[in-house]
């Protein structure tokens, strides 16, 4: 009787707990999720016009897309020339350290690309930058 209450204590004991395993992988996955950053897509595919001196650009959260036919798309949704302002300042809000990239469509009027580049600078984000193709 004495062995059979023995063997039983060996196999709890024997047993092990995963519960701190788990907790580290919550842990770590929490620390990824809030200090990724996010690239917000323009949610457009636009013909961007080649230049020669292009140069890759790091830390951009926020791309707008000015179509052919100048419409403003920012994160797969198209903005009023009037709401681009207040929409990069919320986006900016998310991540100081981000960059505005615009891409252009060839065909865009450069009133449009300006004035997207002027309420970019308004909502205090003064490193933007235009989109091109490598040539």
């Amino acid at each position: 009787m004495r062995k059979h209450s023995k063997a039983g204590a060996e196999e709890n004991s024997s047993e092990i707990d995963l519960t701190p395993m788990l907790d580290v992988v919550f842990i770590m996955l929490i620390f990824f999720i809030v200090t990724a950053s996010f690239i917000k897509e323009a949610g457009v595919e636009v013909n961007r016009p080649e230049a020669s001196t292009a140069n890759k650009k790091e830390n951009v959260n926020i791309l707008i897309a000015v179509t052919g036919t100048n419409e403003i798309w920012i994160d797969k949704r198209r903005v009023d020339k009037r709401a681009v302002r207040s929409v990069v300042e919320r986006m900016h809000a998310e991540n100081p350290k981000g960059a505005v990239v615009i891409q252009a469509d060839k065909a865009s009027n450069t009133e449009t690309v300006t004035a997207v580049i002027d309420a970019s600078r308004a909502a205090g984000v003064y490193d933007v930058s235009l989109a091109t193709e490598d040539s």
